[in-house]
């Protein structure tokens, strides 16, 4: 349970609901409010802010349309635990698609080193098998929370010119364009579920045997083939993908 301290809105012109409204959204934000913590009752956020019922529930009913807070009937409002949603009818990196949603992003890397490539890697990066390729491991975190491991690997060049970046705050993406100057053009993705083991549920935050969504993804640049092949792994709950698909030539199979 979330405890508050004392304290009242700043004088502003903005109505009261939107002021309370973007204070609980800025604590959720900043890890202040962690997914699944109940909220402050309606009481409590009243007396905190010296507001009315009507401010309250107007606030929270404009976090539950931006999918930040859920209610339980009878028990009260509790913080949404991230899900991402990400088109697929683009290439985008993940800083790319969820910044301008307003989501917090970052990665921890867990490590990157040089490897021998196994049959599957050196067939992605069209590369001989035990070909040097550089393997590159993150932890990926969505409003503070984990929700993703990304398993990476890369031609070893393209993998050295990553060495010595921020890749804890940049996007793998935004890096190969604007610092090696690889012009990114299309990937190719598989998409299945399989079943967290110990060591992925330790990282993800989830318990052992939890369905995850594994996405295979080759990454071509122009003029250069492959250069970006990787595995990703994300919390069955935290991930949705969205696609439009439209019927096309429907006079031809008349």
């Amino acid at each position: 349970m979330i405890r508050l301290t004392t304290s009242r809105l700043a004088l502003s012109s903005e109505p009261l609901y939107q002021q309370l409204r973007d204070e609980l959204r800025e604590r959720i934000l900043d890890g202040s409010y962690p997914p699944l913590a109940k909220l402050p009752s309606e009481s409590e956020l009243i007396e905190r802010f010296g507001v009315s019922r009507i401010t309250v529930r107007q606030a929270l009913r404009d976090l539950q349309k931006e999918g930040l807070v859920f209610s339980v009937q009878g028990k009260g409002s509790f913080v949404t635990k991230p899900k991402a949603v990400q088109e697929l009818t683009r290439l985008e990196g993940f800083d790319e698609a969820m910044s301008p949603k307003g989501y917090d992003t970052h990665s921890k890397v867990l490590s990157m080193e040089r490897i021998e490539a196994n049959d599957r890697i050196a067939a992605a990066l069209e590369v001989a098998p035990a070909t040097p390729v550089i393997e590159l491991r993150r932890l990926r975190y969505l409003n503070r929370a984990p929700i993703s491991l990304d398993v990476s690997y890369f031609p070893e060049d393209v993998g050295r010119g990553l060495s010595g970046r921020d890749l804890a705050a940049r996007d793998v993406f935004a890096i190969l364009e604007n610092d090696l100057n690889l012009a990114l053009e299309s990937a190719e993705l598989t998409i299945e579920a399989t079943l967290a083991d110990g060591a992925l549920a330790r990282k993800l935050g989830v318990p052992a045997g939890s369905a995850v969504l594994r996405i295979e993804r080759l990454t071509r640049a122009a003029g250069r083939g492959p250069v970006d092949f990787e595995y990703l792994y994300y919390a069955g709950d935290a991930y949705r993908y969205r696609l439009r698909v439209d019927r096309t030539n429907r006079e031809a199979r008349r």
